[in-house]
């Protein structure tokens, strides 16, 4: 059966339990006339839409068309991205050619009016070009938005009457926090903190007008100097995540479960190995509105310092975390020597790394294995284990209440050397 609209505009007669329905289809056309000071007669709702409004007048408010027709107005819901799509937007190394703006060219005019014909010169200076300066921003999180290329703006010529050209505005990159500037393999910079600024590259000098060579052996000089071109470098970006505190483990470990459950992180989870491609940062709030990030590193195997698996792409990012969460699957025979394994290799890529405060997560206690597995780790190990089930959520507690404790020590021991922990 077709909607009582559409059965109008067909021509067809309707059913007796529909017809009740168009005296407040009708009226709504009719209480439109009255507004307008007259009484319309009914017409199909579509004849009402395509009809142009008259001067002073105005559209029905309410539609006059069914429930039936009228489109589903819900709105549209982000599309999840898959985790090999979002290895597209995560850039951790950019190489940049930062250039900046060219300086303007003095000014070459005489001052010159009715009774005052040799006036001297008036040539204005022109304005300094632009610098490009990189600027540390805390809302970006990866260098997938830095361009191949960037110029400073131009300063502008001198003028007459001894106007000096505009100077060229700052070309402002922003980069995500923990950015590492290169040049020639040396580094340059280190943009560490939410707001920090670089200066990339300096704008060239304006040049000068002639009425800068104005002097008493020259009364009318012609002479007058362009601007100078701007500098330019070629620049090595890299990104070392930000974090308190850094998830560290083989693959398959549970290490973006875990984070999934101690925060809002939805990082991809699967059961084959190498399911995390790229750092995830959660962010774990407690009631004093204390905030502590924890980053999941993807996983590491034998051979990562040299490079093997994903390699030392993704090794950096553990020298920016202040302690260390050593995530260890239970359920495998000796998970001892996966922490071995695991401090190995953080020695190996950088010397004193496999130091830093930490603490041992057992994960995976639900299984049966595991409960046997776990004394026997307590035994070969000195460190703290916390056993838990990032699947099922037993004693995630005490990982908030250790997690917590780290974070006091770290912010006493940076205030206690007179500088600002990292905060979130």
């Amino acid at each position: 059966m077709l909607p009582p609209c559409r059965a109008l505009l067909a021509g067809r007669a309707l059913p007796a339990a529909v017809s009740g329905m168009l005296p407040l289809c009708r009226a709504l056309p009719a209480a439109a006339g009255a507004v307008l000071g007259g009484w319309v007669p009914w017409r199909p709702a579509l004849l009402h839409l395509l009809r142009p409004v008259p001067a002073g007048g105005r559209q029905p408010t309410f539609s006059t068309s069914c429930a039936r027709c009228s489109k589903n107005r819900r709105l549209r819901q982000k599309r999840v991205i898959s985790e090999r799509k979002l290895t597209r937007y995560f850039v951790d190394h950019r190489k940049v050619r930062v250039v900046g703006g060219r300086g303007g060219g003095g000014g070459h005019s005489f001052y010159s009016e009715p009774r005052k014909i040799f006036g001297g010169p008036d040539g204005g200076n022109g304005g300094d070009g632009g610098h490009v300066i990189l600027k540390a921003d805390q809302q970006m999180k990866s260098l997938s938005s830095v361009l191949p290329f960037y110029q400073g703006f131009h300063g502008e010529k001198g003028g007459s009457k001894n106007c000096y050209g505009a100077n060229g505005a700052y070309m402002y990159v922003k980069v995500p926090v923990g950015t590492l500037v290169k040049e020639d393999g040396k580094v340059v910079a280190d943009l560490t903190q939410h707001g920090e600024e670089y200066v990339a590259a300096y704008g060239g000098a304006g040049g000068k007008g002639n009425r800068f060579f104005l002097s008493n052996e020259n009364r009318a000089p012609t002479l007058f100097t362009p601007g100078e071109p701007g500098q330019e470098r070629v620049l090595h970006l890299e990104l070392k995540t930000t974090a308190h505190a850094g998830l560290v483990g083989f693959p398959n470990a549970g290490k973006s479960s875990l984070l999934r459950a101690i925060s809002n992180a939805k990082p991809a989870v699967a059961a084959y190995p190498f399911t995390t491609l790229n750092p995830h940062v959660g962010v774990v709030r407690y009631q004093d509105y204390e905030q502590v990030a924890v980053a999941d590193i993807p996983g590491l195997i034998k051979g990562a310092h040299q490079n093997k698996g994903l390699g030392m792409a993704f090794l950096r990012h553990i020298e920016r975390c202040r302690f260390l969460l050593y995530v260890v699957d239970l359920s495998v025979s000796q998970p001892w020597i996966q922490l071995q394994d695991l401090k190995y290799e953080l020695e190996q890529y950088k010397k004193g790394l496999s130091e830093r405060p930490c603490v041992v997560i057992g994960n995976k206690i639900d299984l049966a294995q595991s409960r046997i597995n776990l004394p026997l780790l307590k035994e070969q190990i000195d460190d703290r284990v916390i056993a838990l089930s990032a699947l099922t959520g037993d004693n995630l507690e005490e990982l908030f209440l250790h997690l917590r404790e780290l974070y006091d020590t770290y912010v006493k021991t940076e205030q206690s050397l007179g500088q600002s922990p990292v905060k979130w």
